[in-house]
Formats: C-alpha cells, structure tokens, sequence
C-alpha cells in the first residue's frame, strides 16, 4: 500500500479519513490494486485486506461519534454523577403504564443555564398511548376498590419517597427547568406537603347527610372518583403541579396519566420512578400512575378522548382554550390553571419594609416564569419615586449565577425562544411610552440569561401593559385613588393573583369583599407569589376557573350523587304531591 502512497487514516482526495469518505478510498485502491501487474491470487489478498481494514474503520469511526455525542451529555460528565441517582441514563424511557417504553421522537433535555445536552428521552407514540389508556383503565378497577384510607397510606409512601429524594431530585429541577436551588427542592416540598395533606383527607372528604322531607327517608351525598384523570403540566413547575393534582386525584379513588412538559422530560421519567416503586412495593398495578411524554399529539388525544374523565391542563391561555374546546365537545370535564397579569397595589400608609423584599422575590422570582409573578407594581403617587427607588437598587443586588450553586437568587429563562419574547416585550414597551429603569439586556454569558428589568412610563392600559408576557419584566404604574387602583387590578383578562399593601382595615375588606379584586388569590400585605398548598389554588376569567391543592379542590376529582333512600312501607311524594 505504501508503495501506492496510501496511508492509514488519510484520504488522497478528501483528507484525513472520516466515515463519509471511505468508500471512495476503497474504490481508489481497489483500482490500483487492479493497475498492478501483480497475479490474480496476489491482488485478491490484497483486496481482502483493504476491505477488511476499511470496514474496521467505518466500525471505529460510527463507535467514535456515538461515544463524542454521549461524552457531551451532562448525565456522562463526572459533575452530573448524581443524575444516576434518580434512575436516569442517557437514553431514557418516556412511557410507564405498569412497563417502561418508548418507540416515539427521541428528544434532547438541555440546561436552560449553558444550553447543554443533558440526556435524551424516547416519547410515546399513538399506539403506547393507546396502549397506556387501556392499562389505566384496567388499573382503575382495582384501584377504585380498595377504600380510600388506604389509598391514603400508599400516598404517605409515596411522600416519604420523594423526601428521600428530595435534594437530588431538586437539583434535577434546577438543571433542567433552569429555576434556582432551593426553589427546586421548595417544589418537591411542595408535592411532599400535599402528599401529607392527603392522607387526612383520605379519612374526611365525603357528602353531608340532608334532612329529607318525607318520613322514613333519608337523603345522602356520595362522592365517587371520575376514573381517570389526564394530567398535563407545564416547564416551569415540572413537579408541584403534577404532585397537586396526583396526590388529591389518588386518595379520591382516581388513576393518572401525566404529560409533562417536553422540554422537562427528565424530571417527569425521575418523579415517575419514584412513584412506580412505590406502587410495586405495594402489589399494585404501575398504570395507577402512569406516563406519556410527547408533545401536542398526546395532548390533543388526551384533550378528545372520552376515556379521560378529567383533563388538569396547567399552561398558557391560549393552548388551555384549545384544550377545554376540545374537552367540551365531549362534554367532558377540564381542570384549567392558566395564565396571570398580577398586580401589587401599594397604598401611601403601606410599610416599605416589606414592599421592597416582597415585588423583588414576586417579580424576580424563578426569574419572572411563576403563573404568580409580579408583573404590574402599582405605586400611589406619594410614594412612587421612592419605591422605585429602593426596588431597583434591590433588583441590582440580586445574585446571578448557575441555579445549581447555592448562593444564587436568580437564573436563567427556560429557553432561548423566551430569551427573545423578553426583547420583543421591552421594545413594545418602549414604543408606548415606556422607561427602562433597571436592566433590559440579555446578559453576555452562557445559557438563556437576562436582567431583571424594571420599566416605568406607562399607561395603565397600555397593550403590553395587558399581556402576559412569562418573563422578568415589571411594569410600574402610579395611581392617585383606591377605586382607580382596584379598576386597575380587575382591568387584566387573567384573574389568578393579586395583593395589596396598607394597614388600613377598612380598604382590607373592602379589597376582600365584592368590589374588590377579581381574582382567585387575593392578599394583603405579602406578595402575589407564594400560596400555601392548604388553600385552594386557582384563579377567574382567562386563568380558566381551576382550582387545585387545599380547601375542597377535591371536589373536582369526583362526581357527586344525590341519593334518596326511603326505608319506610309508604311511598310518599315530594312536595305533597298526591298521584294515586
């Protein structure tokens, strides 16, 4: 070969040999060998050993780029060890209907803080859903007899589960949502806490026993499970609002089939694993839990599907308008959390202590991406300059890091697509009218980072100043009069969160009661972000109506019946009617 000028790993024509180019060098020595003068039983030998070496070299070359693109994910990289914890690989199942699978797209996870690849997951496809329903289904029947203390205990497993979990599978939320540290580990709490919730009310919900008019008679409320419930949650609570909803549905008797975000597929197959043990330590059937990820092809099927009793969709309005659209045709049930333009109002008398700390965290929080962020700051205009003030110098002092490092108090935005929804808001804002006060520039680092940014100018109905754009960005209005103030807050499409600042007791109730705000959380004197899971969460209007979590948001995951039982030999009719 050397006598040809043919060296190993190089191509005369192309180069360095690569697994695109050598065909062409075989072809070449194979016309050489040819050229040669040499015996026919010579040249077959020599043949055979180009062929063999060039078929190991298309070998080692597929082997080498199969190895590159896994040594680039994180989940490989000595840093991310702890991923393995959680059960994750680098190619990852993205069906669980009792079985693991996946034969859909095989999608990529990054990190929204350096836009890495984390791992790959395997989705779904039409026939795995298909497949999974009918599991859960056939799950539900087993389920729906054993009595709901006792779904109530395999509920308290699965809390006790997660909370040994707890830090890893938050720092899986950070690494993937993109949201800071204890934020994540906060959002596991959060499905810990409603787990524990649950188990109580796994002895207490049930219908009142009425007086009836008839003697002999008794009139009851029974409250039975729907079936199953469709769970479809969005990226930036990739584990709280899953564990809202699976918690309470599965001490009501209810089975669950979840669709996680598609860019947060991860976090769904790790919280997925962590149920699923729980459900085989116990005997019992996996598809009580079980899992698609996908994108809007699974969502629609689940959305048109008559065997999805419930469909909890957590999103923005516009696709939760398509989804209870198609629920309705079917006259099927939804469970709607949707968007929210919320407001804090602060009055003259207000303390500024806590007016300051409360807009930065409502605003900046989970850097703007909260349903209940803090997106309008209204000031009265005593005290507006000063507020302004003292809020930018504080958004200033924010640390700004990788979400995973402790001492951070703001990351990056989800995805690069947000990245330019925020310089398109802040370039709207400017055109009507608006100020840039603090920040309004993406950051010159790596992954999907902006500074937080305070805009001032604006009317009060200014066309950005109604749209809810998921991003750090406060707009501050100045109003003069309470009733202004209120009309202001009410003004918004959305109805989830708001509050106000005063220590007046009369505007209290006044902002309590009927004239007050509109939405479905409604505070004083603390931020709009930040609700407990004993309340019910959930808003009006275009937030869609849901309510989830505390109070009696069980309610949505039953059917409720109205029975008469008359244990008496007579048959006596309502309201005094004589048939006879």
């Amino acid at each position: 070969l050397a006598v040809w000028g043919f060296r190993p790993g190089f191509c005369a024509a192309r180069g360095p040999i690569t697994g695109e180019c050598h065909e062409a060098q075989v072809e070449l020595v194979e016309h050489a060998v040819y050229c040669t003068g040499y015996p026919t039983m010579q040249r077959c030998f020599t043949l055979t050993i180009v062929r063999h070496w060039a078929l190991r070299k298309k070998l080692f070359t597929i082997s080498y780029q199969q190895s590159a693109a896994m040594s680039t994910l994180l989940i490989n990289q000595p840093k991310y060890a702890w991923l393995k914890e959680l059960g994750l690989s680098e190619d990852n199942d993205g069906v669980y209907n009792g079985n693991w699978g996946g034969k859909g797209e095989v999608i990529t996870s990054y990190c929204p803080a350096n836009n890495e690849p984390i791992a790959r997951v395997r989705q779904a496809t039409m026939a795995e859903y298909e497949e999974t329903v009918q599991k859960s289904r056939d799950a539900w029947k087993v389920w729906a007899d054993i009595p709901a203390p006792k779904r109530g205990e395999i509920v308290r497993q699965i809390g006790d589960a997660l909370r040994k979990k707890i830090k890893v599978l938050g720092s899986l939320v950070s690494l993937e949502m993109g949201k800071i540290y204890v934020e994540g580990v906060g959002e596991v709490q959060e499905y810990v806490d409603v787990c524990d919730y649950a188990v109580g009310l796994s002895r207490m919900i049930g219908g009142p026993v009425l007086p009836s008019e008839r003697p002999g008679h008794a009139l009851i409320e029974m409250w039975n499970p729907v079936g199953l419930v469709g769970i479809i949650t969005a990226f930036n609570f990739p584990v709280a609002v899953y564990g809202w909803n699976n918690a309470i549905a599965l001490i009501c008797g209810n089975v669950c089939l979840w669709k996680g975000a598609p860019t947060t597929p991860l976090t769904s197959v790790a919280v997925t694993k962590i149920v699923a043990e729980v459900l085989e330590q116990n005997n019992l059937p996996g598809a009580i839990c079980s899992m698609t990820c996908g994108g809007a092809d699974i969502g629609t099927a689940m959305s048109k599907d008559e065997r999805v009793d419930l469909v909890s969709f957590t999103g923005s309005t516009h696709v939760g308008k398509m989804v209870a659209m198609l629920v309705q045709e079917r006259f099927g049930r939804n469970l709607l959390e949707l968007g929210g333009n919320n407001a804090i109002i602060v009055f003259e008398d207000a303390d500024l202590n806590l007016v300051v700390p409360s807009a930065v965290f409502a605003s900046v929080g989970t850097a703007g991406q909260r349903c209940t962020t803090t997106r309008r700051l209204m000031l009265h205009g005593s005290i507006h300059d000063v507020v302004v003030e003292r809020v930018a110098k504080a958004y200033k002092q924010v640390r700004i890091g990788d979400p995973w490092d402790r001492n951070t108090m703001y990351g990056p935005l989800h995805t690069k697509q947000a990245v330019d929804q925020y310089l398109a808001a802040i370039e709207q804002a400017k055109q009507q009218g608006g100020t840039v006060v603090c920040g309004g520039k993406v950051m010159d680092r790596p992954g999907n980072y902006v500074e937080p940014t305070i805009i001032t100018g604006l009317a009060h109905d200014a066309p950005i100043v109604h749209t809810e754009t998921f991003v750090p960005i406060l707009y501050v209005l100045k109003f003069q009069t309470e009733e202004e103030a209120f009309a202001w807050n009410n003004e918004v499409k959305q109805g989830l969160s708001s509050s106000i600042f005063t220590k007046d007791m009369g505007r209290v109730f006044r902002w309590l009661g009927p004239k007050g705000s509109d939405c479905g959380i409604v505070n004083v004197n603390i931020p709009t972000s930040g609700a407990e899971i004993g309340g019910a969460f959930g808003g009006e209007k275009h937030t869609g109506g849901g309510r989830e979590s505390g109070s009696d948001s069980w309610k949505q995951y039953m059917r409720r019946s109205t029975c008469t039982i008359n244990y008496s030999k007579d048959l006596p009719l309502a309201q005094g009617i004589k048939f006879e």
